[in-house]
């Protein structure tokens, strides 16, 4: 994983400096995501508690309570010292089956029952995406820090699943690898053998959208280019 930076990078023209990111999650896949595009960060793991914000919000639909979700960690890790001057990325991903969500099913029992009910049928994945600028904490006469800006979007995508058998779903829960996945699935692991089509960004189903990001740093006047540089330097 990437060292933290003890400073913005000054841009090859000597512009503006390129802001850190910093990703308010401790999930591998999207730090994956993020690697093979390219994109420096380092990871600072938020304090949220998930079900009691999901909880807190019980009229939220499953794509609500994504966003929801993201938002909440990517301003938790923005409160940390760590975050200090960086771009926070929180993301989150909630899986919809006849509209109700899923998030991870954390116990081989409940894995079992969901591939056993999702076999054979069409879902959608839900991924929200939250950004915080953190790089101006100044305050204003002395007084408050002035609010954070920040900007979020929600990334959708269907997922169509095979027929799968008794035997595979037991296969497959025995490795473990659906038990921290939304929905008890991947699609770039064991779990793409039991998906039989992705209609959508496909790195919103793995947990994050580098195009939605994209957008989402543009509003900062961030450029991917511009991080793409310092990645290489």
């Amino acid at each position: 994983m990437p060292e933290p930076e003890a400073t913005e990078s000054q841009d090859h023209d000597g512009g503006a400096p390129v802001p850190r990111l910093v990703l308010a999650s401790a999930s591998p896949a999207r730090a994956r995501i993020l690697e093979s595009a390219g994109l420096p960060f380092t990871v600072v793991v938020s304090d949220v508690d998930e079900d009691a914000i999901a909880a807190e919000h019980p009229l939220a639909s499953p794509a609500e309570t994504a966003q929801l979700l993201a938002r909440a960690k990517s301003e938790d890790v923005a409160g940390h010292p760590e975050a200090s001057g960086a771009l926070v990325i929180g993301c989150d991903s909630v899986f919809e089956l006849d509209g109700v969500a899923y998030g991870k099913p954390w116990e081989p029992e409940v894995a079992l029952e969901r591939w056993r009910m999702q076999s054979g049928r069409t879902g959608q994945l839900h991924t929200g995406h939250w950004v915080v600028d953190n790089r101006d904490l100044a305050s204003r006469d002395g007084g408050a820090p002035l609010a954070r800006p920040a900007t979020g979007a929600l990334s959708s995508a269907v997922v169509r699943f095979a027929d799968v058998d008794e035997e595979e779903i037991a296969a497959y829960v025995a490795t473990g690898e659906p038990l921290q996945c939304a929905g008890a699935f991947t699609i770039d692991g064991r779990g793409a053998a039991f998906v039989s089509a992705v209609e959508g960004d496909p790195n919103a189903v793995i947990g994050m959208s580098v195009s939605t990001l994209r957008s989402l740093l543009a509003e900062f006047g961030v450029s991917l280019a511009s991080l793409w540089e310092v990645g290489n330097d």
